[in-house]
């Protein structure tokens, strides 16, 4: 069990004294619904099973000490409560940290420091939500050892926030949202406007859900994905000048298509479109899985595909060869880039009788064409967050 190695881990270079709790935090993978966050839209990710697992004590001064597992040439990182400055190099520990100036930034204190070891497995740069799992974990941890009152919902903002303003990057908030919120075999319909949702049951008769990894890291700080938003936001401010809407989630496909003009930016209006269309997909696609009609909701999926590629340009060659060599094979109902973009995975629905077809065809595809081995998980849906050790 992976809590146990963590727990091992912390006790050899920490030592065993105290109370030492192990937390969890799932990745997300996001079926439908990509850059609408930010642009008052719905989306529709689910918790994984895979995640981050973050071993923590309390210490009797106001050092923090953390140790990551997937990066151990680091060795012990140490920092300090009064610290709260992030590290320039990128360093792991400014997402954790981050959260902590958050909760201090909310008017809860923090008066003692930690002890921190911690291991994930979901793959690095692999668009799977690693970064939000991390914050989501963070601030659970602090939730029960400081016993803090907040709710999951809370963490989920505040990870947001910390990733906004501490590092730098302009997520919206389905990533930390879906971390914090998950449920087992469910997905969670989001209206990111108003942070109204439903769990909608994934019901997914004689299929699997396969995550592609394309072995090309992502990077949301040093990517375009803030420009994205910031083209979104141009084409949202245009378009205001000619239609009563508070987001791009507002817009219906035919309103948009009215109005478009409004927008003299011909990349602004690319990126517009591509979140107005993007949140109606999502809307349909979810009516389609209550529906039972898997078939829709594929063809949902690849035009999503089509319009990151085309209109939000947040793929890459990488991703679209797996996208491409996916949609050739006849038990695929359906297959997309997912997440922030700029490499990471792709995530198909594949009937049973498919699935190793699916893996060995991509496989020798991507490595004639790409010249990588890409990396295959069946993934199940998942819980939030929750305690999975005391000592």
């Amino acid at each position: 069990m992976i809590a146990n190695e963590v727990l091992a881990k912390f006790k050899e270079i920490y030592g065993e004294d105290g109370d030492i709790r192990v937390y969890f935090a799932p990745g997300r993978v996001n079926l439908i619904g990509e850059h609408t966050d930010y642009n008052g839209g719905h989306v529709f990710p689910c918790a994984l099973t895979i995640g981050t697992y973050m071993a923590a004590r309390k210490r009797n001064d106001r050092k923090l000490r953390f140790y990551s597992m997937n990066f151990e040439d680091l060795g012990v990182v140490e920092s300090s409560l009064d610290a709260f400055t992030p590290d320039p190099d990128g360093l792991w520990i400014n997402y954790p940290m981050g959260v902590m100036w958050a909760f201090e930034g909310r008017g809860m204190k923090l008066e003692q420091g930690l002890d921190i070891a911690l291991f994930g497995n979901i793959p690095n740069g692999s668009g799977l939500s690693s970064s939000a799992s991390l914050e989501v974990v963070t601030g659970y941890m602090l939730k029960d050892l400081y016993g803090f009152d907040v709710t999951n919902q809370d963490l989920a903002l505040i990870g947001q926030y910390s990733e906004n303003n501490y590092n730098g990057c302009n997520c919206g908030i389905m990533d930390q949202f879906a971390s914090a919120m998950g449920k087992k075999d469910h997905a969670i319909f989001l209206d990111t406007a108003t942070l109204s949702f439903e769990y909608a049951p994934v019901i997914l008769d004689s299929a699997k859900i396969v995550v592609t990894n394309s072995m090309v890291k992502h990077s949301l700080v040093t990517s375009a994905y803030n420009d994205r938003r910031n083209e979104s936001a141009q084409a949202l401010k245009d378009l205001q000048t000619v239609v009563d809407i508070k987001t791009l989630g507002d817009l219906t496909e035919e309103e948009f298509e009215a109005h478009k003009d409004a927008i003299k930016d011909e990349v602004a209006r690319k990126r517009g479109k591509h979140a107005v269309y993007e949140n109606q997909r999502t809307i349909k696609a979810v009516k389609a899985l209550k529906d039972n009609d898997l078939a829709t909701f594929g063809k949902l999926m690849n035009a999503s595909h089509v319009s990151l590629r085309d209109d939000y340009e947040t793929s890459c060659p990488e991703v679209d060869v797996l996208v491409d060599e996916a949609w050739k094979i006849s038990g695929v109902i359906g297959s997309r880039i997912t997440g922030g973009g700029f490499g990471g995975c792709t995530v198909s629905i594949v009937k049973d009788e498919a699935v190793e077809e699916f893996k060995e065809k991509l496989t020798a595809a991507y490595q004639e064409k790409v010249g990588k081995t890409p990396e295959f998980y069946v993934v199940s849906i998942g819980d939030g967050p929750s305690i999975a050790f005391l000592n």
